[in-house]
This record gives structure tokens, sequence and C-alpha cells, in this order.
């Protein structure tokens, strides 16, 4: 081999490396994962949500949920039981989510209806939004690349770029951009689009605790893709790691549900 032969031969191997080793990259549905592990515990627990709504800057309406969740192990996705705690009118109203399925039950008719998750709970928060759930579960994570945003307090920050696609014909959400700090894997920002295309919402993370064992977002900002003056605000509070039975996530045990 000559000189120009040898120096081409390791030009192109160099090359080659670098491609691969570009290609590697994070692996995004890890990057997914952790962030998944990073806005719920693993274990068993409660806390209690409540959605505020704004229009043009006034509060209009407000939600309170108890919510009680667990994985299931067969699936590595949530379980989990709510109850209503406000407002009046829908006190000990339950909503259960069993897999993909979710469950609305009124104890004034002893009925419990299946609902979609896409129906609208409370101003943009779905019924999809309310309950736990693992991103990584039902979506299939691409790295797009890394990006500096402004997070929920307009501090900037290195993250890793996300392009979710559904992966099961249940979800709430299409598909969906998700931006993950690139050194923490902290959630920082999501876009929710629907089949069309159509952005639906923009969600951020912010008001990090330490909550069970790990710092945790304790509110969701939610804006209204069309009209950024509708925004929903989802607070979690009363954080405990607790038991919950297994027949609470049972359908036909709904009837007999006996608040704490």
């Amino acid at each position: 081999m000559d000189k120009r032969q040898f120096v081409g031969t390791a030009l192109g191997a160099v090359a080659a490396l670098a491609a691969g080793v570009a290609f590697a990259g994070p692996d995004a549905q890890a990057i997914l994962a952790a962030s998944d592990a990073i806005r719920n515990p693993s274990r068993a627990f409660g806390l209690t949500t409540t959605l505020t709504e704004y229009r043009q800057g006034k509060q209009t309406d407000v939600t309170s949920l108890a919510v009680y969740s667990k994985t299931d192990e067969a699936s590595g996705q949530f379980r989990s039981l709510l109850r209503f705690l406000a407002p009046a009118r829908d006190v000990d109203k339950l909503m259960l989510k069993s897999g993909n399925d979710l469950w609305f039950y009124d104890p004034a008719n002893k009925a419990s209806i299946r609902i979609s998750p896409q129906q609208r709970l409370l101003g943009q928060a779905a019924n999809g939004d309310v309950v736990t759930f693992n991103f990584a579960k039902d979506y299939r994570a691409t790295l797009a690349g890394e990006e500096e945003v402004s997070d929920g307090d307009g501090q900037k920050r290195n993250c890793y770029k996300l392009l979710l696609e559904a992966i099961k014909a249940d979800v709430t959400y299409h598909h969906v951009e998700a931006w993950i700090d690139a050194a923490s894997n902290r959630p920082i920002k999501a876009r929710f689009y629907s089949e069309s295309n159509r952005l639906l919402k923009t969600a951020y993370y912010r008001r990090y605790e330490k909550q069970l064992g790990a710092e945790r977002p304790t509110e969701t900002v939610i804006i209204d893709g069309l009209d950024p003056k509708w925004v929903t605000v989802l607070r979690f509070t009363n954080w405990q790691e607790r038991e919950v039975p297994e027949a609470w996530l049972q359908r036909d045990y709904l009837p007999r549900f006996k608040s704490e």
C-alpha cells in the first residue's frame, strides 16, 4: 500500500468511526424513561392534584382530585384511581385508569361509563393529563438533536429534543415533541399534537421539589395551542408513599369505594 492509499484508508476509518459515534448518540427511549422516572415515583403513591383554569389572566374554574397510583407489573404502565374533592357538585365522583381504559363513575346514578382520555376535564387539561402515565410505554422516541429552550420560569436550558410517536391507538395524543434537560433528564417542556398535526397545547414542567426520594415537578402549566391566554395550571401536593389496594383498581369495585 503506498502512502496515498494508507492516508485515504486511515481517513476513511476515522470518518466511519465518527459517523458511528454520531449515529449511536444518547438513547432516546432511555432519556424518555429517565424523564418519566422523575415525574412519577416507581412505587405506589398518593397525591392531590388541583387544576386551575385562567382566561385572559383571570381565574375561571378550579377542580381538585385525590390521586392513587401504582405501576402494573405486567405492562409497566400506571393504574390510577382519582376521587373528585372539589367543586362541591363533583365530590366523590371517581375516575379509574386501568391500562389505557378510562372509566368515570358517578355515585348519584351508580353508573360507570367508559370515557376518552382526550376528553377535556377542565380548561386545557384532558382526562389523560391528570392520570399518572409513562410516556416511554406508549410512545416511540426519536432524538431530534439538542436545543436551548426557555423553561417555565424563563431560564435557558440545554435540552435533548425528542419526537414521540404513539405506538398505541388509545393514547391521549397522536404525537409529542418533548424537551428533556440534557444534564439531569428533567422534563422541561412538551408540545402535544393531533393526528392532523394541529398543535393542541404546550406544557411546562416546573417548581421542582424533593418528593418521595427525588426532585420532581410539582406544577405543570398547560397553554392552549391557539389561544395563549387560555392557561390551565396543575399543582401536585400532599405526596405520600401509600398502599393502593388492588380492589380499588377494579371497575366493579367503584360503587363500593369509600373515601378516606
